[in-house]
């Protein structure tokens, strides 16, 4: 791998919410993480020591944040604070999955916009770069003020059904708002879409009131960006199979995986949920219906383009 460009040299660091992803992009771009330690106090507090010099060097730190959300968001910023304030030549914060996303707009009175706040937080502390993938709304990259790469990981969803060669393969969307992921992912398939017309009761809880399209006999293949609780992919699931569907999949580039998802995941007409690594899945939800494949090839890429100045958006064209 070619490394170059405006910085000597660059160095990866970690926090606590996804070091086995850490772990496969450092060793994809030829380098050990760096020697730091994230632990706390014993009232909490995060404490963050750096044990090697970044001074002039390109730093990128990975951190999810995910479950525990605000714990892993406290890490990444006080990693980006403590490498700015040790003279980093440039600090990229490298998050793969980019909680509190979902709250991106005021759906209604007086709701807090908080894929913003975290914005403003993640630039306040110092970063210079944000490298992230799949947000819940592309829009967010706009809540910046400093430069994002918006990475995708349905290329990888989407080679992965390719290759599995389903006859009469149709993608279903889960909802209105997933409609443009769906045609992304129909088009390398050479497939059709359908949508699933839902309506969300409140948070985490939905209801499908119709299915838009004829998937009677099809494969069908649910297309999302986040499974969390499950509940809005395993009903849509459910209506599927009670509409004639011949066998239904699932994927997601975020499996989140909170509450009874596990369990519902069991219970569904699912045949198979396939997943990416931007969110560490534990031991006790690796059950066989779920497959997790790695996103830390085009994480790795795309890093490695960045510090060499090249261009990132050449890797999905």
């Amino acid at each position: 791998m070619r490394i170059g460009g405006t910085y000597p040299e660059f160095k990866i660091f970690t926090g606590n919410s996804n070091p086995e992803l850490a772990e496969k992009i450092a060793s994809i771009m030829g380098k050990p993480l760096g020697k730091a330690e994230v632990s706390t106090f014993s009232d909490g507090e995060i404490s963050v020591n750096v044990y090697e010099s970044v001074r002039g060097r390109d730093v990128y730190i990975i951190q999810s944040t995910s479950n525990p959300v605000n714990n892993n968001l406290m890490e990444l910023l006080i990693l980006i604070d403590a490498m700015k304030r040790a003279s980093a030549g440039r600090v990229n914060a490298v998050i793969p999955y980019y909680g509190y996303a979902r709250q991106d707009r005021k759906a209604k009175a007086r709701d807090p916009i908080t894929a913003k706040l975290v914005a403003n937080l993640i630039s306040a502390a110092g970063a210079d770069r944000v490298i992230t993938m799949d947000l819940h709304a592309a829009q967010i990259q706009g809540y910046f003020d400093i430069p994002v790469d918006h990475l995708l990981g349905m290329p990888v969803l989407a080679k992965y059904f390719k290759k599995k060669k389903l006859a009469d393969a149709i993608i279903v969307s889960p909802d209105h708002g997933s409609v443009t992921r769906a045609r992304n992912m129909a088009q390398p398939l050479n497939a059709p879409i359908a949508i699933v017309d839902k309506r969300r009761t409140k948070a985490n809880e939905s209801e499908v009131m119709n299915v838009i399209g004829d998937i009677e006999g099809k494969n069908c293949i649910l297309v999302d960006d986040i499974i969390d609780t499950a509940g809005s992919i395993t009903n849509a699931a459910q209506k599927l199979s009670e509409l004639g569907a011949k066998e239904v999949y699932a994927c997601a580039t975020h499996g989140v995986l909170s509450g009874e998802a596990i369990g519902r995941i069991e219970r569904s007409t699912i045949k198979e949920m396939v997943i990416l690594d931007t969110v560490p899945v534990d031991k006790q939800k690796q059950i066989d219906k779920i497959k997790v494949m790695s996103v830390a090839d085009i994480f790795a890429e795309a890093m490695s383009n960045i510090h060499n100045n090249d261009s990132v958006s050449k890797m999905f064209t």
